[in-house]
């Protein structure tokens, strides 16, 4: 049998023709470290470097927006109206001199814009959050119209241009965790009856024509991904049976990497936090990913590259997973943060186990997003060269503010 390094040391050949160096893959992670006009910095270079040096053959970049007028948060990057290849130049070139290929993961927050960036998101219908406290920190959204999805699936396909003309080796289109594309394709938060929506084939038109402009903006060459959620885990939302129906339909229309993750803000089951079915916890516990299991019933419709992020914790673990072939890549977040060189301990073969360790802070409605900060937290340190700090540090500002005013808290850290 294969020692775990030699498996997660294979190299991997893409339908396009692209080749993985390796098994191993940072996933993208929100690093807010664009600068006040949302163009990439040195410090977000300089991150990128470090982790290119730690061992991973595939580095895929946080949310970069395609239209500088809807963000997520208030430093994220954005490709502007009238794109300067060059400002993207230095964080392409991050990874030069080793093997690392850097992509970029392209992103519409829809509806999941703050109040205090956008008074009025956009969606595919105007639906506000279920969620109380949710709905505090997003308004809610204004419907789109049929010529206003027409630009924002042109605003994809020229921000995969600009990345690709910069020097990034591939792009990821994020259709998972409640942005924007995959506002299209739920039921509970598209209820269009045009062409945009009223079933599930149309629901998934959407995302399938922004796959389609991207692929004729960057040629065939150039790889691209998307990220889909296994399923929403909200009663009426997008389910699994749906989700593998796009997947099929992913693998028709030629994308060369399929990142399988699910959940939104309201039910972060990307964070571990889903309630999953007791056969569906045992898988996890046992197999260590969380979204093994879906992404075996995907093996068996898709040839197309699986990769697979969040629960992974020990090489051997890991290995097993690519050995059962139901997927190809594995997913690697939070971990890298905590230890940026941790793939190519992996790869030198230690007997290393991945960590995310967040201080604890007793307050369940506010874990997720006091966790999350705690991580960015840590990637603006590792930018700046600092080890990893343990302590809470101005993540407290949301433990003081807490549940009581969310949208304070959430202005007050990461604005």
């Amino acid at each position: 049998m294969s020692e775990p390094r030699e498996l997660l040391a294979e190299p991997l050949k893409l339908r396009c023709g692209a080749i993985l160096p390796n098994r191993l893959a940072k996933a993208a992670l929100s690093e807010q470290l664009g600068d006040r006009r949302n163009r990439p910095t040195a410090e977000l270079a300089a991150l990128y470097r470090t982790w290119s040096r730690g061992g991973a053959g595939t580095l895929i970049t946080g949310n970069v927006m395609v239209d500088p007028t809807a963000l997520g948060e208030p430093r994220n990057v954005a490709v502007p109206r009238e794109p300067d290849v060059t400002e993207f130049e230095p964080w392409a070139r991050s990874a030069d001199g080793t093997e690392t290929r850097l992509w970029v993961q392209l992103n519409h927050p829809g509806r999941q814009s703050p109040r205090f960036l956008s008074r009025q998101p956009v969606a595919p219908s105007a639906v506000p959050f279920g969620d109380r406290g949710i709905r505090s920190v997003f308004a809610t959204p204004r419907a789109l119209t049929g010529e206003e999805i027409e630009v924002i699936i042109d605003r994809f396909g020229v921000a995969a241009r600009t990345v690709v003309d910069a020097g990034f080796a591939g792009v990821q289109i994020h259709g998972a965790h409640g942005y924007l594309v995959s506002q299209f394709l739920s039921p509970l938060t598209n209820r269009r009856t045009d062409g945009w929506g009223g079933d599930a084939l149309r629901r998934r038109r959407f995302l399938l024509e922004v796959v389609a402009r991207v692929r004729a903006e960057v040629g065939d060459a150039v790889p691209i991904a998307v990220k889909l959620n296994s399923a929403d885990f909200q009663r009426g939302g997008f389910s699994e049976e749906e989700s593998l129906e796009v997947v099929r339909a992913l693998g028709e229309a030629g994308i060369d990497l399929l990142e399988v993750s699910g959940g939104t803000y309201e039910k972060a089951a990307m964070m571990g936090a889903a309630k999953a079915s007791k056969a569906g916890k045992t898988s996890t516990v046992s197999r260590e990913a969380y979204f093994l299991g879906y992404a075996a019933k995907a093996r068996r419709i898709t040839d197309v590259a699986l990769m697979v992020t969040g629960g992974f914790t020990s090489p051997h673990g890991m290995a097993d997973a690519l050995r059962s072939g139901s997927l190809d890549v594995i997913g690697l977040g939070r971990p890298l943060i905590v230890d940026p060189a941790l793939p190519g301990r992996l790869l030198g073969g230690e007997d290393v186990r991945a960590r995310r360790t967040a201080p604890k802070t007793g307050i369940r409605l506010a874990d997720s997003l006091l966790e999350i900060q705690w991580h960015t937290q840590q990637m603006h340190r590792v930018a700046a060269g600092k080890p990893v700090d343990r302590r809470l540090g101005a993540v407290r500002t949301l433990v003081r503010a807490g549940v009581a005013d969310p949208l304070n808290a959430f202005r007050r850290v990461r604005g």
